[in-house]
C-alpha cells in the first residue's frame, strides 16, 4: 500500500498509509483540521533507444546551456575585435614554410 503526504493549513504535514482504492482524506484525523494531499513529481526515467541523457533536465545542463549562449553572443557582438586581429596578413598568409636545409659538408679522406 502506497504511503500518501497530507498538509495541513499552519504548514505542517503527516504521512498516512492507504489503499489506492480509498478516498483522499479531506481533514485531519488527529485534530479534524481540513487538509489536502501533497503531490510529488513521479521519479520516470525513460530508457532505451530512442531517449539519449540529454533529454532530461539538469541544473548543470541548464549551467552550460547558458555559459555557451554567453560565450557566443560576448565572441559575435561585441564588435571590438579589429579585422586585423581575426585575420593574418596577406603576406603572412601567402608564405609556405620550407624545411631547414643543412650544410653538409665533403669528407674526402686521402689514404
Amino acid at each position: 500500500m502506497p504511503i500518501y503526504e497530507y498538509k495541513r493549513p499552519d504548514g505542517t504535514t503527516f504521512e498516512i498509509v492507504q489503499s489506492f482504492s480509498d478516498d483522499p482524506l479531506k481533514v485531519d484525523p488527529e485534530s479534524g483540521v481540513p487538509v489536502e494531499r501533497v503531490l510529488h513529481a513521479p521519479a520516470v526515467h525513460f530508457k532505451g533507444k530512442g531517449f539519449y541523457n540529454t533529454d532530461y533536465g539538469t541544473k548543470r545542463r541548464q549551467r552550460e546551456t547558458a555559459a555557451a549562449a554567453e560565450k557566443s553572443s560576448d565572441s559575435s557582438g561585441s564588435g571590438d575585435a579589429k579585422p586585423s586581429d581575426s585575420k593574418p596578413d596577406s603576406s603572412e598568409g601567402t608564405k609556405k614554410s620550407e624545411p631547414a636545409k643543412k650544410e653538409s659538408k665533403a669528407v674526402t679522406s686521402k689514404s
